[in-house]
């Protein structure tokens, strides 16, 4: 089970961070990730982490702002999301897999409820 927490309405330019905690036990055998849905548009992703941490992967339209991390003590992975656009408006889902990492959403098997991000003047 994962729970996001932290989106709501920012300003364009402005920061925010999105959390995802995870019930998936054992957290450090998962990789981690963020897609998003935009409305009237397909669900799309944004970033992932490997299970050890040590690998990220990012969609180019948030490469150099936003940041995924994991943090293994509080089976919590995180968005950073720094210099945000209009266009970043969007229902983001946190999702999790056991069977490896990727960019299509196919390879997770676990799935949060979704937050709203608005970013709006």
């Amino acid at each position: 089970q994962l729970v996001e927490s932290g989106g709501g309405l920012v300003r364009p330019g402005d920061s925010a961070r999105l959390s995802c905690a995870a019930s998936v036990s054992p957290f450090s055998s998962v990789s981690m990730a963020w897609f998003r849905q935009a409305p009237g548009k397909e669900r799309e992703f944004v970033a992932a982490i490997s299970w050890t941490g040590d690998n990220q992967m990012y969609t180019d339209s948030v490469k150099g702002r936003f940041t995924i991390s994991r943090d293994d003590a509080k089976n919590t992975a995180y968005l950073q999301m720094n210099s945000l656009k209009r266009e970043d408006t969007a229902v983001y889902y946190c999702a999790a897999s056991n069977r490896g990492w990727g960019t299509g959403p196919g390879v997770y098997n676990f799935w949060g409820q979704g937050i709203q991000v608005t970013v709006s003047s």
